[in-house]
């Protein structure tokens, strides 16, 4: 009874740290996609794929967001046609390179100004990488949900698929993948940028123009925006809240604690702890001062670096973008990038 009610508690303290910021980045991609012209916005994206993935994870700066609320603004720039490095870099980056992160973490680790600045350029270095990696992926039909890839700007359109049982590889797919843009929901599409509007029965946009509406009825439609997106991710961030706070209750600390001592399982433990307690990228620092005086530094760092670019909850958003296999792909490469400058630090300089 005891563990339920703590598991209880990690579960309500989780929804309470995240949905603000989930409310947060869902307003912000309502606001981008009713008040920004998309393409002015695409067309000033560096082209260059390196520095545009650089500059994605910049963003953050401007639009602070942690790990919950980046995933709509992700998806909205997806949509509207923003380059894949930009859209990636924001993604992984955002949570972490953002003012209200950076002054947290100072709050944090005002003893320690290394692991702030560290911390800003291992998430600035690692989100570039990957960015530029995921750049070569000019066709994104095969990495992104097939309901999303429907409506995104500029992006070739798929190979032709054979038919199997009678049925073309389209039908297939209707009848087994979520239709996550529903009613209430909207894209930008149409003739002169005009938003269109989802029609849930037809399957079809159907335009709902804004030009020359009233700053009123804009301000109704963001919310009605935001209510739609919101009721979507909130449901898979309410589940993996729950699967996150069930580990932390079966996870011993006296365990995590006994492991903390040697350079290179310090770092695995925390790159799993990251992945495991999946903490707000706003508190997570206070999170890793409790382990600073048995953890090394390289592997605080570890925690802070990977935690906010994927964690149960993140992954659990991300299945609203990119297909199991894309998920797994950045998985994997922000987990070996973090694990190789992290382990350089514990080996080489703390």
């Amino acid at each position: 009874m005891n563990q339920l009610n703590n598991g209880f508690t990690l579960f309500l303290s989780l929804l309470v740290e995240a949905m603000p910021f989930l409310l947060l980045g869902v307003l912000f991609s309502s606001l981008l996609l009713f008040f920004v012209d998309e393409r002015k916005l695409v067309e000033k994206m560096p082209k260059n794929p390196l520095l545009g993935a650089l500059v994605g994870s910049m963003i953050g700066l401007l639009f602070p967001v942690c790990e919950c609320g980046n995933v709509p603004v992700a998806r909205r720039f997806l949509i509207q046609g923003v380059p894949t490095p930009v859209a990636i870099g924001f993604l992984l980056a955002a949570p972490t390179i953002n003012p209200v992160v950076i002054w947290a973490t100072w709050t944090a680790f005002r003893d320690q100004p290394e692991i702030v600045v560290l911390r800003v350029v291992f998430s600035l270095t690692i989100a570039t990488i990957i960015g530029y990696v995921f750049s070569f992926q000019k066709d994104l039909n095969p990495i992104v949900q097939p309901a999303i890839a429907r409506y995104m700007k500029f992006n070739p359109p798929a190979q032709p698929q054979t038919k199997r049982r009678g049925k073309p590889y389209e039908a297939q797919q209707e009848e087994t993948v979520p239709n996550l843009l529903q009613s209430g929901t909207y894209i930008l599409g149409g003739k002169a940028g005009i938003p269109l509007r989802i029609d849930p029965n037809l399957a079809l946009p159907t335009s709902v123009s804004t030009a020359d509406k009233p700053l009123a009825a804009k301000l109704r439609l963001v919310v009605d925006n935001s209510i739609q997106e919101l009721r979507e991710l909130g449901g898979v961030m309410i589940l993996g809240s729950a699967i996150a706070a069930t580990i932390q209750v079966l996870a011993p600390r006296e365990l995590v604690l006994s492991l903390g001592a040697g350079p290179i399982t310090s770092i695995v433990v925390m790159l799993i702890l990251a992945v495991i307690v999946s903490i707000c990228s706003t508190v997570d620092s206070f999170f890793a001062l409790s382990f600073a005086s048995t953890f090394s530094s390289g592997s605080l760092l570890a925690f802070l670096v990977f935690g906010p670019m994927i964690d149960i909850k993140s992954v659990g958003l991300m299945l609203s973008i990119f297909k199991p296999k894309t998920i797994f792909y950045l998985f994997a490469l922000a987990a070996q990038l973090t694990f190789v400058f992290t382990l350089f630090l514990n080996l080489h300089v703390f």
